[in-house]
């Protein structure tokens, strides 16, 4: 076990353990305890998928830690900020860290649903806002599945004037996007052209599908702008940005909608799988600071993190969800995700370089003369 513990170690970000320090996760420790078992008892919990009970238990069987499940908990709360920093690490290492002029804050919403264990553990959806480029979590909320109130929505987020928002099509609706414009805010969001009503500036149709046909190379980009229409007359002004994908990522995504059609037994309409050709975006940033291949750049990054959002709800296996508080399910959400990353990491090396199973140490020059 200790011998695997190492192998692990060397995949983590560097100073993790002054990390610990600078985000106070170790904080009234005892000095006789030791971050490392400190680290791996919560690991138990979030990579094993053991409950508090089972994974104290566990831990003090291993002589890594004999504590309470009350004190596990309060563990996990102060490793919140640990768990993220690391995050931030692995995720620079993949290349994932942007940066913009001061003031500026991004934010991608985004929700998933996990159920707690058992055949009866009830189904969760969390809702939560990811900021760039520090991806720190800074909205986090848990609603049922069912019932009114408890779908993807912008209503589900706090926002604050100012903020830039990037969600996809989930959120694409008249309602939402004038929700965020109400609060002073911007949105970026991948346009749903079944359901969102778009119109030109004199309030007239605006023909996206024809004008979508027009674009016919890979990589073109197309602009217009156009706005959409409330409840009250009132309108939101805004760009439709549109990238036109290449043919191979076109028969990914015609195959994917004729799969889907194929099991929900419907038949695709001829202008969804047009619409399948492109991406596109309606956003409200301001023009002068983002042109377009700006925003379609943004989105793209926006995808990136949903992406691995969703590796990490597959191989993280989200079991049992802490409702104690906002700061433990942070802090669960955090392990998690560094979990995953982690595995994704090892994953990577092991299948690029031929695995020795142990480190490599260096010897001191008197062992190798012998």
């Amino acid at each position: 076990m200790n011998e695997d513990w190492d192998i692990l170690l060397s995949f983590f970000p560097d100073k993790w353990e002054e990390i610990a320090v600078a985000s106070d996760a170790i904080k009234g420790l005892r000095k006789e305890k030791d971050t490392e078992n400190y680290l791996r008892t919560l690991l138990l919990h979030l990579a094993c998928g053991y409950s508090m009970r089972e994974t104290v238990v566990r831990a003090k069987l291993a002589n890594l830690a004999d504590i309470s499940d009350v004190a596990f908990l309060g563990r996990l709360r102060k490793a919140k900020e640990w768990f993220r920093s690391l995050c931030v690490s692995l995720f620079e290492e993949q290349g994932i860290a942007l940066t913009k002029e001061d003031g500026f804050k991004v934010r991608l919403f985004d929700a998933t649903t996990v159920k707690e264990p058992g055949k009866t553990g009830s189904l969760w959806r969390i809702h939560y806002s990811v900021t760039l480029p520090t991806l720190s979590c800074d909205f986090f909320q848990l609603t049922e599945t069912k019932g009114q109130g408890t779908g993807e929505s912008f209503f589900q987020f706090s926002i604050k004037k100012g903020d830039y928002i990037i969600a996809d099509r989930g959120y694409s609706t008249s309602a939402g996007i004038h929700h965020v414009a109400s609060k002073k805010a911007y949105v970026m969001v991948r346009v749903n052209t079944q359901s969102l009503i778009i119109q030109n500036l004199n309030g007239g149709e605006f023909p996206l599908l024809e004008n979508v046909m027009g674009i016919r190379k890979a990589g073109a980009v197309r602009s217009w702008q156009v706005q959409i229409p409330g409840r009250k007359s009132d309108v939101v002004v805004g760009r439709i940005c549109i990238i036109r994908k290449t043919e191979e990522a076109i028969k990914m995504a015609q195959a994917k909608l004729r799969r889907n059609a194929q099991k929900k037994g419907h038949s695709l309409e001829p202008e969804t799988l047009e619409y399948a050709k492109y991406v596109i975006v309606f956003t409200t940033f301001p023009e002068e600071s983002f042109n377009d291949i700006d925003v379609l750049e943004w989105y793209r990054i926006r995808w990136q993190v949903e992406l691995i959002f969703k590796r990490f709800k597959s191989i993280a296996q989200l079991g049992h969800l802490p409702k104690h508080s906002d700061d433990s399910s942070k802090a669960w959400l955090y392990g998690k995700l560094f979990v995953a990353l982690l595995t994704e990491k090892l994953i990577k090396h092991a299948s690029s370089i031929s695995p020795w199973g142990y480190i490599l140490e260096e010897q001191p020059a008197s062992e190798c003369l012998a």
